[in-house]
């Protein structure tokens, strides 16, 4: 299973962010979460810290393409294998640098993948 690191989590249940990682780990998805304030929601706890996080594959974004600037060069250097862009977070920017880094892109909904089990 891949790990995914949930980018833009927030402790607010109400928040798609929230919502996701509660599903991967129903799914029994490797999760790990990084957000501006720490907590925890269920078992998974929100990073502050990039630099604290293990190996990632998967990102799966919760941040708007403006608040994504200033992460292009660390959410590359996790070296994911893939980022997901959920709904409001599509950045045609970003896309190109991951690319150019050899990171595959998604534009789809993780909550929506789990459904279908296409994640």
């Amino acid at each position: 299973m891949q790990r995914t690191l949930v980018f833009g989590a927030s402790l607010n249940p109400s928040r798609y962010s929230n919502m996701a990682i509660k599903r991967l780990q129903e799914k029994n998805v490797p999760t790990v979460a990084f957000g501006l304030r720490g907590g925890n929601v269920g078992t998974v706890q929100i990073n502050t810290n990039l630099n604290e996080l293990p190996k990632i594959d998967v990102v799966t974004l919760y941040m708007n393409p403006e608040r994504q600037k200033q992460y292009y060069d660390s959410i590359i250097a996790l070296g994911p294998k893939k980022v997901i862009f959920n709904p409001g977070t599509e950045n045609p920017d970003f896309y190109k640098l991951l690319k150019v880094n050899g990171i595959e892109v998604e534009i789809a909904c993780t909550l929506v993948l789990l459904a279908t089990n296409s994640y």
